[in-house]
Protein backbone atom coordinates (compact mmCIF):
# COMPACT_ATOMS: atom_id res chain seq x y z
CA UNK A 1 0.00 0.00 0.00
CA UNK A 2 2.96 2.28 0.51
CA UNK A 3 4.15 1.62 -3.24
CA UNK A 4 0.83 3.05 -4.05
CA UNK A 5 0.70 5.98 -2.20
CA UNK A 6 4.09 6.92 -3.16
CA UNK A 7 3.30 6.27 -7.33
CA UNK A 8 0.21 8.25 -6.10
CA UNK A 9 2.09 11.39 -5.15
CA UNK A 10 5.36 10.92 -7.55
CA UNK A 11 2.15 11.22 -10.43
CA UNK A 12 1.34 14.24 -8.82
CA UNK A 13 4.52 16.17 -8.83
CA UNK A 14 4.76 15.29 -12.48
CA UNK A 15 1.60 16.48 -13.12
CA UNK A 16 2.04 19.90 -11.52
CA UNK A 17 5.90 20.00 -13.23
CA UNK A 18 3.99 19.39 -16.10
CA UNK A 19 1.44 22.43 -15.88
CA UNK A 20 4.12 24.38 -14.90
CA UNK A 21 6.29 23.75 -17.31
CA UNK A 22 3.55 24.99 -20.01
CA UNK A 23 2.40 28.07 -17.78
CA UNK A 24 5.98 28.84 -18.46
CA UNK A 25 5.40 28.54 -22.19
CA UNK A 26 2.56 30.61 -22.06
CA UNK A 27 3.72 33.48 -20.39
CA UNK A 28 7.02 33.43 -22.67
CA UNK A 29 4.83 33.66 -25.35
CA UNK A 30 2.89 36.37 -24.21
CA UNK A 31 6.08 37.97 -23.55
CA UNK A 32 7.26 38.02 -26.78
CA UNK A 33 3.96 38.87 -28.25
CA UNK A 34 5.02 42.27 -27.54
CA UNK A 35 8.01 42.42 -29.43
CA UNK A 36 8.67 41.45 -33.23
CA UNK A 37 10.73 38.12 -32.49
CA UNK A 38 12.15 36.61 -35.79
CA UNK A 39 9.57 33.75 -36.73
CA UNK A 40 12.30 31.67 -38.35
CA UNK A 41 14.03 31.28 -34.84
CA UNK A 42 13.25 27.87 -33.40
CA UNK A 43 12.71 29.19 -29.97
CA UNK A 44 9.92 30.96 -31.24
CA UNK A 45 8.53 28.54 -33.66
CA UNK A 46 8.85 26.07 -30.69
CA UNK A 47 6.52 27.73 -28.56
CA UNK A 48 3.76 28.90 -31.09
CA UNK A 49 3.50 25.55 -32.37
CA UNK A 50 3.07 24.29 -28.18
CA UNK A 51 0.64 27.03 -27.70
CA UNK A 52 -0.94 27.56 -30.86
CA UNK A 53 -3.24 24.66 -31.18
CA UNK A 54 -4.66 25.04 -27.46
CA UNK A 55 -5.23 29.63 -27.27
CA UNK A 56 -6.98 29.29 -31.08
CA UNK A 57 -9.40 27.01 -29.38
CA UNK A 58 -9.91 29.08 -26.70
CA UNK A 59 -9.95 32.05 -28.64
CA UNK A 60 -12.60 30.58 -30.57
CA UNK A 61 -14.60 29.87 -27.76
CA UNK A 62 -14.18 32.96 -25.63
CA UNK A 63 -12.89 36.14 -28.24
CA UNK A 64 -11.35 37.72 -25.85
CA UNK A 65 -9.62 40.65 -27.41
CA UNK A 66 -9.95 44.36 -26.28
CA UNK A 67 -8.41 47.17 -27.79
CA UNK A 68 -5.46 45.02 -29.20
CA UNK A 69 -4.82 43.50 -25.82
CA UNK A 70 -5.74 39.89 -26.01
CA UNK A 71 -6.42 38.27 -23.02
CA UNK A 72 -6.71 34.21 -24.10
CA UNK A 73 -3.50 33.59 -22.62
CA UNK A 74 -4.48 34.66 -18.94
CA UNK A 75 -7.71 32.95 -19.41
CA UNK A 76 -5.67 29.69 -20.54
CA UNK A 77 -3.08 30.04 -17.37
CA UNK A 78 -6.32 30.81 -14.95
CA UNK A 79 -7.71 27.05 -16.60
CA UNK A 80 -4.83 25.66 -16.02
CA UNK A 81 -4.30 26.82 -11.89
CA UNK A 82 -7.52 25.34 -11.56
CA UNK A 83 -6.87 22.02 -12.92
CA UNK A 84 -4.09 21.55 -11.56
CA UNK A 85 -5.71 22.63 -8.10
CA UNK A 86 -8.28 20.14 -8.48
CA UNK A 87 -5.64 17.03 -9.81
CA UNK A 88 -3.68 17.72 -7.52
CA UNK A 89 -6.70 17.39 -4.80
CA UNK A 90 -7.35 13.97 -6.37
CA UNK A 91 -4.38 12.77 -5.93
CA UNK A 92 -3.85 13.41 -2.51
CA UNK A 93 -6.93 12.26 -1.71
CA UNK A 94 -6.91 9.02 -3.23
CA UNK A 95 -3.54 8.56 -1.54
CA UNK A 96 -3.71 9.55 1.78
CA UNK A 97 -6.80 6.64 1.46
CA UNK A 98 -3.94 4.36 1.23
Amino acid sequence: MIILRETLLAFAQVFNLLIQIYIFIIVARALLSWVNPDPYNPIVRFLYSVTDPVLYRLQRLVPLQFGGIDFTPWVLILALTVIQRIVNGIFMQLASSF
